[in-house]
């Protein structure tokens, strides 16, 4: 009987934006942020495998491969964020990157729930241990930050605020399970597109700095889906209307169909919205579903861990 193949699966969760507050444009670009992340139990997940070692002098390059909803809009080149991750992750430890990552995506893509940041998360804990380069947890996490704003988060899962561009993450606690139903639209919105529609809105107007609101911190900590249903912020939800009006009806589908609130997720298009109990969330996802205001919806919970190795052979 043949031994299996040396390989590393990962399991990587998507998120929700329970609150995203949006600073000024900073000179280098990005945005200040206050996103306050919940891990929910939809996943991808990430496989490492021995790649071809490059011939003596030449760069080595990751073979990608992707199946799944979606997986036909995943680039399958150095654009990808898995690819990315294990190229920087070879670097930070001088060696090369002779590894093949298989993504198997459940995560919408370009839905505004981190599919590939979780991917790339993914890739670096899948190559690390591979590889048996040990890396500590903290350079995991900054090297996590140089790939994207979401990527620390989804390595770390849970209930997290993140300050900066979002990747400086501080862990929540969470009093209970939250219920949620995504609705997913058909095709994506690329998140730059949303940050400049969103300062075009904006306009010369003062913009605040952005902070926690420490109501919605409070309902997280006493499990509440009441109070956090009427705090729910995402400061990224009039451009993403504005650039796809069609998800004003999506929203508007949620919360005549029973929704304690709902919102855009990050930059979209995904429409989230929290239920009361399980019950209530698998009957919001068939009147969703039914609906004609999204290509499908589905019920699920948060908060879940982050990237956790889930199949290992030696």
């Amino acid at each position: 009987m043949s031994k299996p193949q040396r390989s590393v699966t990962v399991r990587v969760p998507a998120k929700v934006n329970v609150q995203l507050a949006v600073g000024p444009p900073r000179p280098d670009g990005f945005h200040d942020l206050a996103n306050v992340f919940l891990a929910v139990d939809i996943h991808d997940r990430v496989t490492a495998t021995p790649g071809t070692p490059a011939a003596p002098g030449a760069p080595g390059a990751p073979g990608v491969s992707c199946t799944g909803p979606g997986s036909d809009r995943v680039p399958l080149d150095a654009g990808n964020l898995a690819v990315r991750a294990a190229v920087l992750l070879a670097a930070h430890h001088g060696r090369d990157p002779d590894v093949h990552l298989h993504i198997e995506k459940d995560i919408p893509v370009a839905g505004g729930m981190a599919g590939g940041s979780a991917d790339a998360a993914g890739a670096l804990l899948a190559c690390d241990a591979l590889w048996g380069t040990a890396t500590p947890r903290a350079e995991l996490l900054a090297l996590c930050a140089e790939l994207g704003s979401d990527v620390p988060f989804a390595l770390v899962g849970g209930a997290a605020l993140g300050l900066g561009r979002g990747e400086r993450l501080t862990g929540l606690p969470v009093g209970g399970t939250f219920h949620w139903v995504f609705a997913l639209a058909d095709g994506g919105l690329a998140t730059p597109d949303v940050y400049r529609a969103c300062d075009r809105l904006r306009g010369p107007q003062p913009v605040p700095e952005p902070a926690a609101d420490p109501a919605l911190l409070a309902a997280l900590g006493a499990g509440d889906a009441r109070a956090l249903a009427a705090v729910l912020t995402n400061d990224l939800q009039p451009a993403a209307l504005s650039l796809r009006p069609a998800l004003a009806d999506t929203l508007a589908a949620g919360e005549k169909a029973g929704a304690l609130a709902g919102l855009v997720s990050g930059s979209g298009p995904t429409c989230a919205f929290l239920a009361a109990d399980a019950a209530a969330a698998a009957s919001l996802a068939a009147s969703l579903a039914d609906s004609g205001t999204c290509r499908t919806a589905r019920a699920t919970t948060g908060p879940v861990a982050g990237a956790t190795t889930i199949e290992s052979h030696a």
